[in-house]
Parts: structure tokens; C-alpha cells; sequence
């Protein structure tokens, strides 16, 4: 017997195939039941399905409804299809099933960078929607987030990858995806602009150079850096193609993590930045990589995006602080780091402390930089913001997220530098998606590490600055005094970034704390 060959097309609008030849499907909820049957890779229980499909419906409608559905479905797929019991649906294991989000995924993981993007045709389930199923339509937008962070992923390898070829034709096509992506990154735009040169398209260059100029002034009221401005005065043979460290990929608990080493000494230090990260576009900006530089002269860097943030996978769910300290060891064993200096920045303090306190083997001291053990004041903790101020900021910040939002509060040295103001607009973009960020802030909002304060048991480095706007000094007094070998050092000035402001005391701080472990 010949095995029938379901496609499933998620990358676009959608649409299912058997052997080739097209399925009519004119049931929005049948073909949103398959995709997310076909995404699932298994048996989904029939109450997911409910709860997914008809939200509002009593239990004894949902369970006639699906019963219509399924019936529906097999008479026009086939009864060979799908497989059901009591509880569960699942398609069936009798056919072969090909998803083109999860081939292209996989494509990602082999390197297979150049065939993932030829093979991305459009974002996930584009300008599809069941109607009036709000839990689908969410779990649609994270999928989409998580498959274009991966795009934009490939693309960047991609675009060095040929312009170290020197294809560079083939460079600017995939640098001027990332600009559609991005239309503001002047990232992506001097990559488009600098390979056209390269490929001797003199005229097209000056052309998304003046494009790129009208959109920052535009959108965010500012001039292309220097460095942009002066791409088309230097000959082509001159420029050179930014190049941070190399991007890897390790999956665990099913999402696929983006990490970076940096540096070769002899204690891996692992950087946790807050909830914005970027593990490539942070290394843009001339401060940030002066941090991560020296930071890489102290030892051997380990920087990585967690889940849901970055080039990390999205994911359909707030991340918790023991999800990102599952991610922290999933890290740790995919650099093959046995020993390690953990180095959390402000929320993401929390999640160092919990790996820390559930493997104190494999931790040599803890840093927490402007930090704190609790997302949100309660009675016995004064230190941090009220739920109803924390939810009050976190709608403000993302009713106005693409700009630079919240610079004033994050680092007010930086607040009226426009190129710094660009960059931050850039990383948050690239970092998240407004509705993506809610999940995580919200998750932070909830996270308390009180508890595990004292269990915490290898030499710890608390710094906080004194007059830091998004997390009171008080919160790193309270860290430092509640954890056995804690030293804490407060340091001058306002800006909540590490990098922000006077880092030298920062480097010296670590420098100091890292050669004690040696010793």
C-alpha cells in the first residue's frame, strides 16, 4: 500500500496538500485544527482543542462541535487521516506529513542557511485567521515571532557568509530582506548598501542610502551615523563587514537557544543581560562592545538570549526565572563549560540565582549588577515597584515600543544621544514584539527569589549604582545582605545599563572578584 503525502504549508497563507494536489478546505476551523495538529508532532487532547477553537462555548457544544468537525474533515481528507480516541487527535501515523515551517527549522539547525531562506516564503499563517479564536490567533503570533527570528538569523549568516565568498549580488538580495525585516536598522542598510558597491551597483546604493536616510528622519527624526553617511566616499575595496562573533544554536526544552563565546581565558564567564537582549546587535553599539570586550580579556565570554527574546526562539508562554535557569545549563553544556562565573543584569539576576542555588558545583561566584529578588513591592518588600506601577510602566513602554523607549529611565546619560537612541529603538525591535515583551515583563513582574537567597553558597559580587532610576539601590542592599558571602559595592552615577555611564568601575569590580576566585 502507497503511503499518502500530506504538505502542510504554514510559511504564507495556508493550504494542505495530498499527494501534490490541493485540499479545498472551506472550514477556517478544520484547516486552524490541522496546522496546529501538524505543528504539535502528536496526540493534542481534545480540551486543548476546545479551549483553542471555541473559547466561549459550554462543554457539551464543544464536545458536539469538534465531533462535526472531525466527520467533516475525514470526508473530505480521507478517513485514513486523522486518528482519534476518547481524549486525543492526532494525524495519523499511517501517512507521511511534511510541514514547511518545521523543514525549514530543521534546515537552521543543519546550517542550511541559504536553502531556509529560499524556503521561507512568508511569515507564519499570514493573513490567516480562524475568527473569534483569540488562544490560536496567540499561539499563531509567538510561533511567527520564534520563525522569523530564525529568518532574520539565517539572513545575517547568510549576507556574511557571500560577502566572504565574494558573492556579493547574492549578499545585498539577502541583506535587502533584512531591510524589509527592519527598515530602520542602519545595520541591515549599510549591509545592503556595501555589497551593492561591492557587486558594482554604484546607483542602486545611492538610492537605499537616501531610502534609509528619508525613513530614520522619518520615523525617528535622526541622520545616519557617520559610518553610513560615508559608505559611498570610500572604495569598495575598504569595506569591511561588521563581524561579532559567530551565532550557534543549541535546542533545549524544545526551544532553540542563540548563544555566542568570546575570548579565551581561563574562567568562563556567563552574561545574562536584563529583558532586552540581542546577542548580535549588542555588540553594535561602541560601548556595549567595549564592555563585552574587556569582559572577554577576564576570561572567556558565554553571552546568550533566553527563551523568548532575541534570536532565541518566541515561545507561548511567560517565561519563568526556572525556565531561564534550564536555559543557563543548557548553555553551559552546549560550550562544555564545567566551571562558571554567572554575571545577571538586572532581571535577569533572578534567574543566575536559581541555577546557582540548584548547582552550586558548577558555579565559582555569582555577580548580580543592578538586581533584585522580587519583580513587584509587597508588605515585607519595599524595594521595587507596586503590581499596579510595574502594570501602569509595562503599558507604557509597550504602547511606545520601536522608539526608544524607556532610555530616560534605563541610562539618562545616553537619553540625548541620537545615535544611542537609534541603536536602543533598533535592539528592541529586533530583541522582541510588543506582545512577545508582555510576557516576559510580566513574567518578571511575578518572579520572587526571596527563598533561595540563602541557599546561595559560593562568593557572590552585588553592584549597583546608587542612583540607578529603574531598580532602587535598595533592592542590591537586600540581595547583599541576605546572601552568606555576599560583598556588595555601589557604585556612582544613574544609569541602569552596565555599559551606560562609567563602566571602568564595573571591569575593575569583576576583575578584582574573578582573580580572588583563581587564587
Amino acid at each position: 500500500m502507497i503511503m499518502a503525502l500530506f504538505s502542510v504549508r504554514t510559511l504564507g497563507f495556508p493550504e494542505i496538500r495530498r499527494d501534490g494536489q490541493l485540499c479545498q478546505l472551506p472550514l477556517r476551523k478544520g484547516l486552524a485544527l490541522l496546522i496546529y495538529l501538524a505543528e504539535a508532532k502528536g496526540a493534542v487532547a481534545r480540551e486543548v482543542i476546545a479551549t483553542m477553537l471555541w473559547p466561549e462555548c459550554g462543554e457539551d457544544v464543544v464536545r458536539a462541535r469538534l465531533r462535526r468537525l472531525l466527520h467533516r474533515l475525514q470526508l473530505m481528507l480521507g478517513d485514513d487521516v486523522l486518528t482519534t480516541d476518547r481524549s486525543t487527535v492526532r494525524w495519523s501515523s499511517a501517512l507521511e506529513l511534511r510541514v514547511d515551517s518545521q523543514l525549514f527549522e530543521q534546515a537552521c539547525d543543519r546550517g542550511e542557511f541559504e536553502w531556509a531562506c529560499r524556503h521561507y516564503s512568508g511569515d507564519f499563517l499570514a493573513g490567516f485567521s480562524p475568527g473569534d479564536c483569540p488562544q490560536f490567533d496567540e499561539w499563531a503570533f509567538f510561533r511567527r515571532e520564534a520563525l522569523r527570528g530564525r529568518l532574520i538569523q539565517a539572513l545575517e549568516r547568510e549576507v556574511r557568509d557571500r560577502n566572504a565568498a565574494g558573492d556579493y549580488a547574492a549578499a545585498a538580495a539577502h541583506a535587502a530582506r533584512l531591510v524589509e525585516l527592519d527598515p530602520l536598522s542602519e545595520v541591515y542598510g549599510r549591509h545592503l548598501i556595501r555589497n551593492l558597491l561591492l557587486a558594482g551597483h554604484r546607483a542602486a546604493a545611492e538610492r537605499s542610502l537616501e531610502a534609509l536616510t528619508q525613513r530614520l528622519r522619518d520615523e525617528l527624526d535622526i541622520e545616519p551615523e557617520l559610518e553610513t553617511r560615508s559608505l559611498l566616499n570610500v572604495g569598495a575595496a575598504t569595506l569591511p563587514l561588521e563581524d561579532p562573533p559567530s551565532t550557534r544554536y543549541v535546542t533545549g526544552g524544545g526551544v532553540h537557544l542563540a548563544y555566542q563565546t568570546y575570548g579565551a581565558g581561563g574562567v568562563d564567564i556567563l552574561v545574562l543581560p536584563g529583558f532586552v537582549s540581542h546577542v548580535e546587535r549588542l555588540w553594535e553599539e561602541p560601548r556595549c562592545r567595549a564592555l563585552l570586550s574587556s569582559i572577554a580579556r577576564t576570561g572567556r565570554l558565554i553571552l546568550f538570549d533566553r527563551r523568548g527574546i532575541g534570536l532565541s526562539d518566541r515561545v507561548g508562554f511567560n517565561p519563568s526565572v526556572d525556565a531561564t535557569a534550564e536555559d543557563i545549563g543548557t548553555v553551559l553544556d552546549a560550550t562544555a563549560s564545567r566551571r562558571v562565573v554567572l554575571f545577571g543584569a538586572s532581571e535577569a539576576g533572578p534567574a543566575c540565582i536559581k541555577f546557582a542555588a540548584d548547582h552550586p558545583e558548577r558555579v565559582a561566584g555569582l555577580v548580580l549588577f543592578g538586581s533584585l529578588a522580587k519583580g513587584c513591592a509587597t508588605p515585607d518588600y519595599s524595594h521595587a515597584l507596586l503590581a499596579s506601577q510595574y502594570d501602569a510602566w509595562l503599558q507604557k513602554l509597550v504602547a511606545v515600543w520601536g522608539g526608544p523607549a524607556g532610555i530616560e529611565t534605563f541610562a539618562p546619560t545616553l537619553a540625548g544621544d541620537p545615535q544611542a537612541r537609534a541603536w536602543w529603538a533598533g535592539l528592541l525591535r529586533a530583541a522582541s514584539s510588543p506582545g512577545a515583551l508582555k510576557g516576559v515583563l510580566e513574567a518578571l513582574r511575578d518572579m520572587d527569589v526571596r527563598h533561595l537567597l540563602g541557599q546561595i553558597s559560593m562568593p557572590t559580587l552585588v553592584l549597583h549604582r546608587h542612583d540607578d532610576r529603574a531598580v532602587r539601590v535598595g533592592a542590591g542592599r537586600h540581595l547583599a545582605s541576605h546572601i552568606a558571602q555576599a560583598k556588595f559595592v555601589e557604585l556612582e552615577g544613574a544609569d541602569h545599563w552596565v555599559f551606560a555611564g562609567d563602566q571602568q568601575p564595573v571591569l575593575d569590580n569583576l576583575r578584582q572578584f574573578v582573580g580572588r576566585l583563581a587564587t
